[in-house]
């Protein structure tokens, strides 16, 4: 007698919302991600925010901005950095991480796990406007077993 197999179930309503929402999140930030200038600095995160809050219903009052970043909550907020300063370039398989709070920038593999090849970082770099922002001389740069670590440029005084 064969036995029946129970058919996968299908998500409930909460987890296809919460699917839906996370979806909504990643591809508003990518979307909307260099439209704040000047890139790759805590001013464009910051802006981000403001216009995200706004977007939101919030004033642009100190208070209710700082309302808007609290109700986010540090996992949210911090997937959303994450995600504000993440570049993946497909035509190069690599991940470039380049958060301005970080001591360093960091370029990695999208898929194999070995270090990326030193022309491919520079390409990377070049490809997503970090050129100027870090050491064009690759002694700086320091290979890892699986990622390139790339030091910012000193801030000019």
């Amino acid at each position: 007698m064969a036995m029946a197999v129970p058919e996968a179930e299908a998500p409930g309503p909460e987890l296809l919302q919460a699917a839906l929402l996370d979806f909504a999140l990643v591809e508003l930030v990518r979307q909307h991600r260099c439209s704040f200038m000047p890139l790759w600095s805590r001013e464009s995160w910051a802006k981000f925010l403001i216009w995200l809050a706004l977007n939101c219903g919030c004033s642009g009052e100190r208070q209710a901005l700082e309302a808007f970043a609290n109700a986010l909550g540090p996992q949210l907020s911090g997937r959303l950095r994450r995600l504000f300063f993440e570049r993946e370039l497909e035509n190069l398989q690599l991940r470039v991480s380049a958060d301005p709070v970080e001591a360093h920038v960091l370029v990695l593999p999208l898929g194999a796990s070995q270090c990326p090849p030193l022309g491919a970082v520079a390409a990377a770099l070049e490809e997503v406007g970090l050129s100027e922002l870090v050491p064009q001389d690759r002694s700086r740069w320091q290979s890892l077993e699986a990622l390139v670590v790339v030091p910012w440029l000193a801030p000019a005084l």
